[in-house]
């Protein structure tokens, strides 16, 4: 089951995020949800309107984000996924957490697109469109923390 919170004040989030209104969504660990990763996206683009081509990129980082910690993170697939949202008037910032067995979080800076694996090329992809990115382990050292934001123009 799919759960979201929303607060604005205390929330057991990164500090990397503003203060201001997060939406945490929680998923099982299993395919099947990432949709609901992208339909929240597309529910925070009526609150502060984002372009077409925005949006489908959000989406398509997003898509990536979540997929590597749902086909990674668990070896049976029995854990969970949290995905943190947080609109500003400048900006929207994604994260995806998750508690699991983690990943490589060293990426060479200049790492051409020939030779990449698939995972690797969702990394690139999410960097290419994201104004800012970190890719570390998540709370505690344990599993990953992969973070991203677009700038938005008025």
């Amino acid at each position: 089951m799919a759960v979201v919170n929303e607060t604005a004040a205390e929330h057991p989030r990164s500090a990397s995020f503003e203060e201001g209104r997060v939406v945490r969504l929680t998923i099982p660990a299993k395919p099947e949800y990432i949709t609901l990763c992208r339909l929240a996206l597309t529910g925070l683009g009526r609150v502060r309107p984002l372009s077409d081509e925005t949006l489908a990129d959000l989406k398509l980082a997003l898509t990536e984000a979540a997929s590597n910690s749902v086909r990674h993170a668990y070896a049976n697939g029995s854990g969970s996924v949290d995905i943190l949202y947080e609109l500003t008037p400048s900006r929207i910032a994604i994260e995806v957490l998750d508690a699991g067995e983690g990943f490589e979080h060293v990426l060479p800076e200049d790492r051409e697109l020939d030779g990449l694996t698939e995972g690797g090329l969702g990394i690139a992809i999410i960097r290419a469109i994201a104004d800012e990115f970190e890719l570390g382990p998540g709370p505690g050292g344990r599993g990953s923390r992969l973070r991203f934001a677009k700038h938005l123009s008025d």
